[in-house]
């Protein structure tokens, strides 16, 4: 493996548990130097009430 895949698999959120995998201290500077990305969240939507829908059951089949 090349260095940069080594790197991701380092921090990898499925590893980074793992007992021996990496220092606490390295792993809270790598989320520290991560970028504030808050500002891409989707705004809420508002809530419209929801009303029933009329049913469209086709009608069952007729055996006679």
């Amino acid at each position: 493996m090349d260095r940069k895949s080594m790197t991701q698999l380092k921090f990898d959120k499925r590893l980074v548990h793992r007992r021996g995998w990496i220092k606490q201290e390295e792993l809270k500077t790598e989320l520290a130097a991560l970028p504030d990305v808050a500002d891409k969240i989707a705004p809420d939507e508002p809530e419209e009430p929801e009303s029933p829908a009329p049913r469209s059951d086709p009608e069952p089949p007729s055996f006679g």
